[in-house]
């Protein structure tokens, strides 16, 4: 069970589709900074995520800075901080993709 944290943006990297071609059913993918862009339920790469079959988070600090909190991010579970420790916890090992 791999926990999987991407950071880039979906409209300005190709880090979405390279993880999600090896991540396993199993796996938790975590959205951070610019990466949240893909959490929101409009955007073309949510059918992606929900087909996907990961548990998908989103970081909801990253979710308020960039304006998006009253967006609808439809199957995306939005954590804070504290919940993203219990997910580095739970899930090993870790895959940062930059």
């Amino acid at each position: 069970m791999t926990l999987h944290i991407l950071n880039k943006s979906p409209h300005a990297s190709h880090c979405l589709q390279e993880c999600l071609q090896i991540a396993q059913p199993t796996d938790a993918l975590l959205l951070i900074e610019d990466a949240v862009y893909a959490a929101i339920a409009a955007a073309p790469y949510a059918r992606q995520l929900q087909d996907s079959g990961l548990s998908v988070y989103a970081l909801a600090a990253d979710i308020q800075a960039r304006g998006l909190a009253s967006m609808d991010t439809g199957t995306v579970q939005i954590i804070n901080d504290h919940q993203f420790v219990d997910l580095t916890i739970e899930y090993s090992p870790i895959q940062s993709w930059y």
